[in-house]
């Protein structure tokens, strides 16, 4: 076949005009003019060049620091401390019992189990659009026999026709010469990479929320052990003003002034019984497993709090979650879907050949004089479709849907990360005033029973002082619980808790 007869003839047919809408600006008008005068070897070497316009990191919509103010002063000068992407699970959460529950949810949980599938059918997927570049080579037998009739026979006798064949060839491979096979190629690697950046984010998903229900659970049993503590205390109570009460010491009111914080404290018992048990369903499904005794909290006093991070760079940072990575590969997929777009205004090249042995008898399929080879060039040059510009609009369109989407996981994970920032510079300035609080109101309550004991107050005295307590201890309680998920949350929005296991390496 002569290629400088069929691609270079079509290529001189189609404007320049048109040429500078889907070629890229690189290729001049004078590699056009030498194309039409290659030769097919210098044809052939072309093959596994691309049409896609060359990548470029788009700049991040972000500012270059993190927010600065009352609510950041902490977080200014924690900068001796690691960063995220630096530090494994491992080392962030120092809780040997959270480790071992969080060891155990990677190994069994089925969201991450289904995450690390997709990753596995991604890159099937990728293998089977790189191996559309090279020829499929089959082996094929085939026998058949035939009767004439003798209207139909050149001799006027009818006769019986055999034939036997057995081939090696390759049918319709398409020769890669503009990169459009190379440009669905890139693109499915480009996805499976995107894939294995989700589930790398399943993983910090994972373990992040294995942390805040593990806490969780230890919040709602400390709050238990609490209320459990102030049922007893409030039915001591309630008992004496019963005792003083048959004795005609005290007025009937104060009786059943004693008993409203007594079924309060018997509901709160209920409720956070309730709680509890919701949470370690909740830690036994995403663990896959019942969690064993030996390693649940008792409260959250009892844990060993994370580490503290240093937040880094806001570019540095973020452009390395998996999710803002994911998102990138998704922009550089859309290139590709460009280049494969602009390659279809091409002359598709297709080759199908094969080479065996032919007989009309069985036994002399491979007796000497009996070999057969063939072969069947095929190019198909697009004259007009209106299908192929809409494709190149659609494709640089859906190149700026990325580019948007990108953005947006830019900014998404720059807000994530200043809002858990804001809760660390103020977080143990509350914890500290709730702690002083906490005091206050037990000195408040201790004073408040010691002068209704002595008969100098009513116990509507007791009674607000012992609320107000009771509250005070559940909120510090949910305080240290929301500056521990913090820290959490602040490891998870800067990107760690990725890293594989060992065993995995």
């Amino acid at each position: 076949m002569n290629l400088n007869a069929l691609i270079p003839a079509r290529l001189a047919r189609v404007p320049r005009s048109a040429f500078e809408r889907f070629v890229p600006a690189r290729m001049s008008h004078r590699v056009l003019i030498a194309l039409r005068r290659a030769s097919p070897g210098l044809l052939i070497a072309l093959a596994g060049c691309t049409l896609a316009p060359k990548y470029a990191r788009p700049p991040a919509p972000i500012p270059t620091e993190w927010p600065q103010g009352a609510a950041y002063k902490d977080t200014a000068t924690a900068t001796a401390a690691p960063e995220a992407r630096d530090l494994a699970w491992r080392e962030f959460f120092q809780d040997q019992k959270l480790q071992q529950v969080i060891a155990a949810a990677l190994a069994n949980n089925r969201d991450l189990r289904l995450a690390t599938l997709n990753v596995e059918r991604a890159r099937a997927m990728y293998g089977i659009q790189r191996a559309e570049l090279y020829p499929v080579l089959n082996a094929a037998g085939s026998g058949s026999r035939a009767r004439l009739p003798s209207d139909l026979s050149p001799s006027g006798r009818r006769y019986t026709s055999e034939r036997y064949d057995v081939n090696l060839g390759l049918a319709s491979w398409e020769i890669d010469f503009f990169g459009r096979i190379r440009s669905f190629k890139e693109r499915a690697l480009l996805e499976f990479m995107a894939t294995e950046q989700a589930r790398r984010g399943a993983q910090i998903l994972l373990v992040s929320s294995v942390a805040n229900t593990y806490l969780a659970l230890a919040a709602d049993r400390e709050n238990l052990e609490l209320s459990q503590t102030t049922l007893t205390a409030q039915q001591n109570a309630y008992d004496l003003v019963k005792r003083r009460h048959d004795l005609g010491l005290i007025p009937e009111l104060d009786l059943y002034r004693a008993q409203i914080p007594l079924e309060v404290a018997r509901r709160d018992v209920a409720i956070y019984t309730q709680q509890a048990a919701q949470d370690l369903n909740a830690l036994n499904l995403m663990i896959g497993a019942p969690v064993p005794d030996d390693l649940l909290p008792t409260g959250l006093s009892q844990i060993t709090p994370p580490r503290r991070l240093a937040p880094g760079t806001p570019s540095d940072v973020l452009l390395r979650r998996p999710d803002v990575v994911q998102a990138e590969d998704m922009l550089r997929a859309a290139y590709a879907d460009i280049g494969a777009a602009r390659a279809t205004f091409f002359p598709r090249i297709s080759l199908t050949a094969a080479i065996g042995t032919a007989s009309s008898e069985l036994s002399g399929l491979f007796k000497s004089g009996s070999g057969a080879w063939s072969y069947a060039p095929q190019i198909v040059m697009p004259i007009f479709d209106a299908r192929t510009w809409s494709a190149l609009k659609a494709s640089k369109v859906q190149r700026q849907m990325a580019l948007t989407q990108y953005e947006q996981a830019i900014q998404a994970a720059f807000r994530d990360v200043a809002d858990a920032l804001s809760v660390q510079g103020t977080m143990d300035l509350e914890v500290a005033a709730q702690e002083s609080l906490v005091q206050a109101q037990a000195q408040t309550y201790r004073l408040a029973n010691s002068r209704y004991e002595k008969g100098i107050d009513s116990y509507l005295g007791v009674l607000d002082a012992q609320r107000s307590l009771f509250a005070s201890q559940q909120a510090l309680v949910f305080l240290r619980l929301a500056r521990l998920a913090n820290e959490v949350r602040l490891y998870a929005v800067l990107g760690g808790g990725w890293q594989p296991e060992p065993a995995a390496r």
